[in-house]
């Protein structure tokens, strides 16, 4: 029998007996999750019953006290008990699936060899004795981070080093090995192939086991403040920081939870298609965000500009150049400068109304706000205001309790509402007047109500105003003209600006700045509970948006990721991020991670979407297979309508899911009409609100991001749609979610940005 055989024989052998043991693991542990949810039921039924109420005296309401508390311990206990079982459970569940995919060994020293399996959880026999080790023990690193021979890697208790003699890698399914060899490196090409091979999902998969050392780098860096990853499309940034998140979560466990991490997602969709990978990784879900859901839900009132407007927008000359400066650090460093001269002037109030007439005015308050002297900053200032408000509230009780409201009031209480009132009230009252008065103030305290409200809440603070105000005085705080910017040119785009914001509208390049201004007027400090923040898809944030969200969490150590090269709304400003972005952290305590290895997608397709780019990025395509990219070009609408179904066919005959992209929103919907008028099924994906379909979906390319299908159909890629420089980096964003086959359709012309694509890299159909 040949060695390799032998060595199967032997591993499927070991699977066996590992099955065995998650397989009695599973009865127990549900045996023992019965038994004390049983006895938990027990003592619940029987809480008083156990023991009797004696309050009689100190010594008796002592022990009455001491055993109630015993039998709340028990009760605790057992609650404990069955959750900590059920989270075994949940496990060893997950392990029965799939038990584990390495095998490593190693020895440590004159210490003997040992041999341990490396799976998605740690599992323990009854006994105690390790038979599965978590991907994200220390002890696992060794195998992500070296090939055979000394490895050193990290421990609690600092580097240790290893002698390590064999890897051995699995793929396991129905509790038989489908493939195991042997490597010197962390993943070998053949695995990477078993498990990039499989077909897409609507639901993005976990991959611990293709994880390679430079995404390994990634998930257990633990001592940047900032880690920057820039990699190519398909090179598996998402899934990195991903495992990244469960990494920390497992690696701080009772020092760290999900509810301190927060990831920006760039849309709602895909927040959905990455929403199960934590859970199969034995770990909650963080805080997710997208940053418009972030912005908009502390904007009340106002309507925040959404992706779908963001991008269709058309922008003149200039107004691109006044976004350019809204979105800059310098804009940022002028609102702060703004803030900072309100401390002395400028601060803009509302009166405070009290059915309908003045109670507090805007001249009182501001009157107050500027009569602390020049220690007191923003925030202080605000709150020494408002404590001065609310002390003014309450010696205007006395007085307002006389009013002919109030007796009015007093008069015509209800029987029912009279004993509301008298609740926590005496039971009698001496005379009249007493009684008068006590309802009296009831009345005026719960009328008071609202301005408390109003005090407490900031109110009083004309927060639009006082942005307009900082719009119309901008040009003295930040040179317009490094931006290519006069005057007239500034103060007419503030028009335009006013007209949308008296309808409470507001751009995104704007609600930044909104917010910002808000915060450093109310001395908010942020978010400090927060201690990791994950920004994916990082090419479409902006300078100040950045800026702000470092002052958001001033806490948190950040991951930001992303692909400059896919830059759909900062369009070309987005190659000097690295550069904006390094001036928010220390330079010491930056790491930046290059990745230039694609994985999604086959050697063709990335060979073809890399030279759609210019500026000829280091993009290395893995070495898969597949067909050459296809370009259709038709005469009329009509033929390329017949285009898409042939092609279906063919995508479906090899069980290939497609995804039609289309440039705009608009576009997506009218291709979804034809495909319907000619008899193809497909599901139109119009917000990130709704989740992906099985089957075909017609897609806009800006819900496409972070996005992967087997088979890409990418609808009128012509001169229409794809003329403009600055589109360059769109076309490749759609191009590049293609895993298996890419067709590009278009009539009656090519985009120009194609003419450059080596005739040697795609077929014409």
């Amino acid at each position: 029998m040949r060695v390799a055989d032998q060595n199967q024989q032997f591993e499927q052998a070991h699977l066996n007996s590992i099955m065995g043991e998650l397989g009695e693991a599973e009865d127990r542990l549900s045996a023992e999750i019965g038994r004390t949810k049983a006895e938990e039921q027990q003592l619940n039924k029987h809480f008083f019953s156990d023991f009797s109420l004696n309050f009689s005296g100190d010594a008796e309401a002592s022990e009455t006290a001491a055993s109630i508390q015993q039998q709340q311990q028990m009760l605790d206990e057992r609650q404990n008990a069955w959750q900590q079982s059920d989270t075994q459970l949940k496990t060893v569940q997950r392990l029965e699936v799939n038990p584990y995919f390495a095998r490593i060994d190693f020895q440590e020293g004159q210490e003997k060899p040992e041999t341990i399996y490396i799976g998605l959880g740690s599992f323990t026999n009854a006994k105690g004795k390790f038979l599965i080790y978590d991907w994200r023990a220390p002890i696992s690193s060794i195998y992500y981070d070296g090939g055979l021979g000394k490895v050193t890697y990290q421990t609690p208790d600092g580097p240790q080093t290893v002698d390590v003699s064999l890897k051995r890698q699995f793929v396991i399914q129905d509790g038989q090995i489908q493939t195991m060899f042997d490597t010197t490196e962390t993943i070998g090409d053949q695995m990477l192939l078993e498990v990039l091979g499989e077909k897409s999902d609507t639901q993005m998969k976990s991959i611990v086991t293709t994880i390679q050392r430079e995404q390994n780098q990634i998930i257990r860096d633990t001592s940047a403040e900032l880690l920057f990853v820039q990699g190519a499309a398909g090179s598996g940034k998402t899934s990195a920081v991903l495992q990244r998140v469960a990494y920390l979560l497992y690696r701080y466990r009772g020092k760290l939870n999900a509810s301190q991490v927060i990831m920006f997602s760039p849309n709602q969709l895909f927040s959905d298609y990455i929403g199960n990978v934590l859970p199969e990784l034995g770990e909650q879900n963080m805080v997710q965000f997208t940053f418009y859901q972030y912005v908009s839900r502390r904007v009340p009132n106002i309507d925040v500009q959404n992706l779908f407007s963001q991008f269709e927008v058309v922008q003149t000359p200039t107004q691109k150049k006044v976004s350019a400066l809204k979105n800059s650090l310098a804009f940022f460093d002028a609102t702060k400068r703004y803030a900072g001269s309100l401390e002395s002037a400028g601060m803009r109030f509302r009166d405070i109304k009290f059915h309908d007439d003045v109670f507090f005015s805007k001249a009182r308050i501001k009157e107050i706000f500027y009569s602390y002297n020049e220690n007191y900053h923003l925030g202080n200032r605000l709150n020494a205001t408002k404590e001065k408000l609310i002390n003014m509230l309450n010696h205007k009780v006395e007085s307002t309790m006389k009013a002919k409201w109030v007796q009015e009031a007093v008069e015509d209480l209800s029987a029912e509402r009279i004993r509301e009132l008298q609740a926590n009230g005496p039971d009698e009252f001496k005379n009249s007047d007493d009684e008068y008065r006590f309802f009296a103030r009831k009345i005026v305290m719960d009328a008071f109500k609202s301005i408390q409200q109003a005090i407490v809440r900031n109110h009083f603070l004309n927060i639009r105003g006082q942005y307009l105000h900082f719009l119309k005085n901008a040009g003295n705080f930040i040179d317009l003209q490094e931006f290519g910017l006069t005057e007239a040119d500034w103060q007419a785009d503030v028009e335009d600006f006013l007209v949308g914001f008296k309808n409470r509208q507001l751009n995104m390049v704007d609600a930044t700045p909104y917010l910002y201004m808000y915060d450093l007027i109310t001395g908010r400090h942020g978010e400090r509970n927060m201690r990791y923040v994950f920004i994916d898809e990082i090419q479409d944030y902006t300078p100040y948006q950045l800026a702000y969200l470092r002052a958001s969490f001033p806490k948190a150590r950040f991951t930001l990721l992303g692909d400059l090269n896919q830059a759909i709304f900062t369009k070309s400003a987005s190659h000097t991020l690295i550069q904006d972005v390094s001036k928010l952290f220390d330079p010491d305590k930056t790491r930046v991670i290059q990745l230039t290895q694609s994985y999604r997608s086959t050697k063709q397709v990335t060979d073809f979407t890399k030279a759609i780019l210019k500026s000829g990025q280091a993009i290395n395509a893995f070495n898969r297979l597949g067909p050459l990219p296809t370009i259709a070009l038709r005469d009329t609408e009509a033929e390329l309508v017949e285009a898409v179904a042939a092609q279906l066919k063919v995508n479906d005959a090899a069980k290939q899911t497609t995804a039609v992209i289309a440039k705009t929103l608009e576009e997506a919907e009218h291709i979804h009409d034809l495909m319907q008028q000619a008899g193809l099924a497909s599901t139109l994906i119009r917000s990130e609100n709704q989740r992906l379909a099985a089957g075909v979906i017609v897609v806009p390319s800006y819900l496409a991001k972070g996005l992967e299908f087997d088979a890409v159909i990418l609808w009128q890629a012509n001169k229409h749609f794809f003329h403009e420089e600055d589109e360059r980096e769109l076309l490749y964003t759609i191009a590049s979610r293609a895993m298996h086959r890419l067709t590009i359709l278009a009539t009656p012309d090519l985009s120009p940005l194609l003419d450059q694509v080596p005739a040697d890299l795609y077929q014409k159909a």
